[in-house]
């Protein structure tokens, strides 16, 4: 028969309550055991004396004689001076996944590239000082000189000229008064 040193659970709902007991291995866990040895109780705090129980000369007996205890219990017995327990390690507990490396990896690249593209900004010379561009307002007044030089007939009046400079400069469309008055002057001699 092969016997463990387990815990089974009592108390209610979201209040749970452990009996420390030394059961046959096949019977259910909170069905029928051999003897109960101790209680543990997760809810107090864990410096409190009363949050585990154990009769400490039963479980080296129960020890004595093969009782195998599950991973918790184990705890309790080497925290009670009665069975070592051996301390677990895994190494690869704190090793990043896959995904993670990959991101680390890509975030690594963008930040050397970054650092290239500094140094090569820093190694770069000086440009050098531009000569200054004409303002805005020159190079607006010289389009709009333009414009009215082509919009404006040859034999237009001053008056004519100045009314043609207007709207271009407005941005308005151009009227173009004296080619249709000259028109109509046309149609009427005809």
């Amino acid at each position: 028969m092969a016997t463990s040193i387990r815990l089974a659970r009592g108390g209610s709902k979201k209040r749970p309550y452990y009996k420390i007991v030394v059961a046959d291995s096949r019977s259910p866990r909170d069905g029928r055991f051999i003897e109960r040895i101790g209680s543990y109780n997760p809810l107090l705090a864990k410096d409190n004396p009363e949050r585990v129980k154990l009769d400490a000369d039963r479980a080296k007996h129960w020890v004595s004689v093969g009782a195998q205890p599950t991973d918790r219990v184990a705890r309790f017995l080497d925290a009670a001076g009665v069975l070592e327990r051996a301390a677990r390690n895994n190494p690869n507990k704190g090793v990043p996944g896959e995904k993670a490396k990959e991101r680390a990896e890509e975030k690594a690249q963008k930040l050397a590239d970054a650092e290239e593209a500094a140094a090569a900004a820093a190694a770069a010379p000086a440009p050098e000082p531009e000569v200054e561009a004409p303002a805005a307002e020159e190079v607006a007044a010289e389009a709009v000189a333009e414009a009215v030089a082509d919009e404006v007939p040859a034999d237009a009046t001053a008056e004519d000229a100045t009314a043609i400079a207007e709207e271009v400069a407005e941005g308005g469309p151009v009227a173009e008064e004296a080619p249709a008055a000259e028109a109509g002057e046309e149609k009427a001699e005809g």
